[in-house]
């Protein structure tokens, strides 16, 4: 894409390094595991991926019409259904048989529904994204953000977007009360949905689709050049709150680490899983402070993490099965140290390196491609 702000491209790229880091068993995972204070790169890879999909989705719209951004969006989720297909086929095929033997009890863990009903029965729940083991539960609430997609950003764009984030707002307040509950016994009892709520995946779908819609929203006044972060940032009455909440939860997240303190009443606030408003409110002071001092961070936006966050579809899912190759080569230890952990963590940004390089040339010659048929050779001239 023309006009790409590769700090940008290099903050899911960082994402992406920064959840790999996490989901490594190394004690990487427990020193970056929510660093800078109540939200996890999860947060920023979901925002930044909707920021480009509204962008992309708006400039097809006005360039090419309301068919052509159906199709290449619904085509793009067709191709992470594929993904997803191919690390469940990982999961099942190649992880569970290695599970089963009973010395890798954390694999035995994240696929323990696969043991308990069956290789059949759980692919097929699977595929049909009803059944979702951990660490592969995200792909599929991506999917079907993205195939709802072309829904919000019409509604949007012809109708407005406030009836859009409304009804994503209170989607994601009815979320807070336990409306994934309500759901589940429904489906239970409506169609005999046989999946446990807990092998349903741990992210709240009706939570976290306002995140979702919220970064569309904005990807869309990108398009259209109509979003001003800088302008926002700068401004005094936000910098300062900005600054204040970012520095308070960071401390309030350090003292937790230390004391063991517990919220309380006051945990679903802080909650991953449904979303909680806590984490919006930090999310968006540190994405202030980091817009303000932007021209700063820029010389971090390097080489490397430019091309993982070009590629950051098929690094995530590759790096899904660098954590799935660490969790078989730890056995029955609780967590790598020491050289076998420095060897991992290599090997894990080698590959997703390397699958960086392959996609981003696979973009380059596809885009070649594209182009070609638009370069003609003026008509030769005629003897005679």
């Amino acid at each position: 894409m023309k006009n790409r702000i590769e700090e940008l491209d290099a903050l899911r790229g960082l994402m992406l390094v920064w959840m790999t880091c996490t989901h490594l068993p190394t004690v990487l995972s427990i020193y970056l595991n929510q660093p800078v204070g109540y939200f996890a790169a999860t947060e920023g890879f979901i925002f930044l991926s909707a920021l480009f999909t509204g962008r992309i989705c708006c400039r097809l719209v006005q360039r090419e019409g309301t068919a052509e951004m159906c199709r290449n969006v619904w085509m793009r989720a067709v191709r992470l259904y594929g993904y997803q297909l191919l690390l469940l086929a990982a999961a099942f095929v190649i992880e569970a048989p290695i599970a089963a033997r009973g010395n890798r009890p954390a694999v035995h863990n994240l696929l323990n529904y696969y043991f308990t009903v069956g290789h059949s029965r759980a692919f097929i729940d699977a595929a049909v994204m009803f059944y979702r083991p951990p660490l592969l539960d995200i792909l599929p609430i991506y999917i079907i953000f993205l195939a709802l997609t072309p829904f919000a950003v019409l509604l949007g764009i012809r109708w407005g977007w406030k009836y859009t984030l409304s009804l994503g707002l209170g989607l994601w307040l009815f979320a807070q009360f336990g409306l994934k509950n309500v759901v589940y016994n429904w489906l239970t009892h409506a169609f005999g949905l046989r999946v446990p709520l807990n092998e349903m995946g741990a992210f709240d779908l009706w939570a976290w689709q306002l995140w979702w819609l919220v970064g569309l929203w904005l990807g869309v006044h990108w398009a259209n050049s109509d979003l001003h972060f800088d302008r926002w940032a700068k401004k005094r009455a936000v910098l300062v709150p900005a600054t204040v909440v970012a520095i308070g939860f960071i401390t309030l997240r350090y003292v937790q680490l230390t004391t063991d303190l517990d919220f309380g009443k006051f945990a679903p606030l802080f909650d991953k899983w449904e979303f909680g408003v806590a984490r919006i409110v930090d999310f968006t002071a540190v994405a202030a402070i980091a817009i303000r001092f932007r021209s700063l961070l820029k010389p971090l936006a390097v080489k490397p993490l430019v091309m993982l966050g070009q590629t950051s579809l098929p690094v995530f899912c590759i790096h899904l099965l660098c954590v799935f190759f660490a969790l078989t080569v730890m056995g029955n230890k609780p967590m790598l140290t020491g050289w076998p952990a420095a060897v991992l963590v290599a090997v894990s940004f080698t590959a997703l390196m390397i699958t960086a390089i392959v996609a981003n040339r696979r973009a380059v010659k596809a885009s070649a491609r594209a182009v070609a048929p638009l370069i003609t050779l003026p008509p030769a001239k005629q003897q005679g």
